[in-house]
């Protein structure tokens, strides 16, 4: 059993009587030096075989010197191997005691430098992976549950670091946990991916509106080097918050996209011979990625639009008369409305009604449960869950109203909607002012 056990150890392994002679050599001495056990036991010492005569008297005093020193030894030095060639190696020796608490011999465990400082390096690679990273990471055993998680994927992830061990990745984040599983699966299945991938993840939190992260995401698949097939023991996933950046880059293309919207809605209401059809123009080019429709609202009669204030008397609710529509069905050019001069009955407190009254932007949305009838009740499209409206200015003057519509698909308006939207109004009024329509001199 003893001899077995000697065989299968990874490390080389030698031991020396008290006369300096040897007396076990292991396979893995074998491997490394070429010399058998058969060649190796019984002789007396290293000097003329596995280490050169002149190097012979130094290697042996080091490695005795364990007999008269408590604990463990560790050097450096060249062996030879069988076919001549020199093999630096980092040894372990302890003394070997008898019954009578006398060193007996000497036992050495020896490992070529290279392969030790590798797996020195690992270790330390590990270590400082998960305690210093600046960056998660998160081991993911085979039933994609976190096994092991630095300190920076703790704080990422909202918990401590023994909180998140062993549960489902669905506990952890209620968005982008189907993504993150797949990539999981794949990477378990068909191994290391060639390139990082960005997730979209909400973190499971008591927040009203938890914020969207990306995490900028490697994978690495991670196999038992001890086993003789490839046994997949779980993925490394590394990530990165890079949320920020990706707002920022989706906000320039938002930025450039609609600069290039407006300048060629310029262009193209400037061949426009009728400023109402102009004006629809503008319209059409600010609702591509805007807004699904697109409504322009006139003040009635020219009391309301020749003042320079907000524009509605005093104690009523304002005139608005329909001008321009984009199609509520099949998508198609917005076009003018037949001037009618019927109002739109539109209530006091219509979003429209309070730009009007504001002189300003009026942001509305049906919120998270969306009521039966709440878009037929301001008189806009069935499906309408989010309304902006702006007012229509030019020359000091009050001309009416824009509103844009979006559908439960879209995400509600902010201010950066807002600002687009009153500079899409600023060209409209431009072209209606020209058509002189409302409160003309």
């Amino acid at each position: 059993m003893l001899a077995a056990l000697l065989d299968g150890m990874d490390a080389a392994l030698c031991a020396f009587g008290a006369d300096g002679s040897v007396t076990h050599w292991n396979r893995e001495a074998e491997r490394i030096l070429g010399w058998t056990a058969d060649e190796a036991v019984g002789r007396p010492g290293l000097a003329g075989w596995a280490v050169r005569k002149e190097d012979a008297d130094e290697v042996e005093a080091r490695l005795l010197a364990a007999t008269r020193s408590p604990g463990r030894q560790v050097h450096e030095f060249a062996l030879l191997t069988k076919d001549g060639r020199r093999v630096l190696v980092r040894t372990q020796s302890s003394a070997v005691l008898g019954p009578d608490g006398r060193a007996a011999g000497v036992y050495c465990a020896f490992s070529e430098v290279h392969t030790q400082i590798d797996l020195e390096r690992s270790i330390a690679l590990s270590e400082a992976l998960f305690v210093d990273a600046s960056w998660g990471v998160v081991l993911v055993d085979a039933d994609l549950r976190p096994a092991v998680v630095n300190a920076h994927a703790a704080r990422a992830l909202g918990m401590g670091r023994t909180a998140v061990l062993g549960r489902p990745l669905g506990d952890l984040l209620t968005q982008g946990v189907e993504e993150l599983e797949s990539a999981l699966t794949h990477v378990l299945a068909e191994g290391t991916p060639p390139a990082a991938a960005e997730l979209w993840v909400t973190l499971r939190s008591d927040e009203a509106e938890p914020t969207r992260r990306c995490w900028r995401s490697g994978f690495v698949r991670l196999a038992s080097p001890l086993a003789e097939e490839p046994v997949p023991l779980g993925v490394g996933w590394l990530f990165q918050d890079v949320t920020d950046a990706k707002r920022t880059e989706q906000e320039s293309a938002l930025l450039r996209f609609r600069a290039q919207q407006l300048h060629r809605a310029g262009r193209a209401a400037g061949e426009c011979e009728d400023p109402m059809e102009a004006a629809a123009v503008h319209l059409d080019f600010a609702l591509a990625g805007f807004a699904d429709h697109g409504l322009v609202d006139l003040v009635g009669g020219g009391e309301t639009g020749a003042g320079g204030g907000a524009g509605a008397p005093s104690g009523d609710a304002p005139t608005l008369v329909r001008a321009i529509a984009s199609p509520a069905g099949a998508p198609g050019p917005s076009e003018a409305v037949p001037p009618t001069g019927i109002p739109v009955a539109y209530g006091a407190g219509h979003p429209a009604a309070q730009a009007l009254q504001r002189c300003g932007s009026v942001r509305a949305g049906a919120g998270p449960a969306v009521a039966e009838g709440w878009a037929a009740a301001r008189k806009w499209p069935d499906g309408t869950v989010h309304g902006l409206c702006a007012v229509l200015r030019s020359r000091g003057r009050t001309l009416g109203v824009v509103t844009f519509l979006r559908g439960p698909s879209r995400r509600p308006f902010d201010r950066a909607d807002a600002a687009y939207a009153e500079d899409v109004a600023s060209r409209i009024a431009a072209a209606l002012d020209l058509a002189g329509l409302p409160g003309k001199d």
